[in-house]
C-alpha cells in the first residue's frame, strides 16, 4: 500500500480535475496547487534556509504554469525530487506521518505525467485525444 496508495492519489486529482471547466481554470487552478505544494515544508525546517529558496524557484515555474502546462509539470517533479531528500533526511512533510514524504514522492509524478500531457479531462484520455484550448 506504501506504492499503490499515492499513485492512487494521484489519479484521484487527476479524476478530481476533470470537473473543472478549461480553457483556462484547470490549468490555472493547477497552478497555484503546484505553488502551495512549493510551499508545504516552510515550516518544517528540514533544510533551513533552502526551504525559502525552492519555494521562490516553485513559485517562478508556477507563475509560467499559469500559461503552460509543460512548466506546472517541471512543478510537480522538482516537488517530487524535494520530497524525496525530505523523506531521505527524515524529515517529513506531515511529521505525524513517517512514509508522507516518501508518498507524496510517488504521487507528484502521477501529476506531472499528466500535465506533460496537457491536463486533459479523464474523457479527453479515454478518448485519446485533446480538445482545442
Amino acid at each position: 500500500m506504501l506504492i499503490i496508495a499515492p499513485i492512487l492519489v494521484g489519479i484521484a486529482y487527476v479524476c478530481l480535475n476533470s470537473f473543472i471547466r478549461e480553457p483556462h481554470n484547470r490549468r490555472r487552478f493547477n497552478a497555484v496547487m503546484v505553488a502551495g505544494a512549493g510551499a508545504a515544508y516552510l515550516s518544517s525546517g528540514g533544510f533551513g534556509p533552502w526551504e525559502l529558496a525552492f519555494a521562490a524557484v516553485v513559485t517562478y515555474v508556477a507563475y509560467r504554469g499559469l500559461d503552460s502546462w509543460t512548466f506546472i509539470g517541471i512543478g510537480w517533479l522538482l516537488h517530487t525530487a524535494w520530497d524525496a531528500l525530505h523523506h531521505w533526511k527524515g524529515a517529513p512533510i506531515l511529521p505525524f506521518a513517517e512514509h508522507s514524504s516518501l508518498g507524496c514522492a510517488i504521487c507528484d509524478p502521477v501529476i506531472a505525467v499528466w500535465c506533460f500531457l496537457g491536463g486533459p479531462s479523464v474523457h479527453e484520455l479515454k478518448a485519446g485525444h485533446r480538445s482545442s484550448i
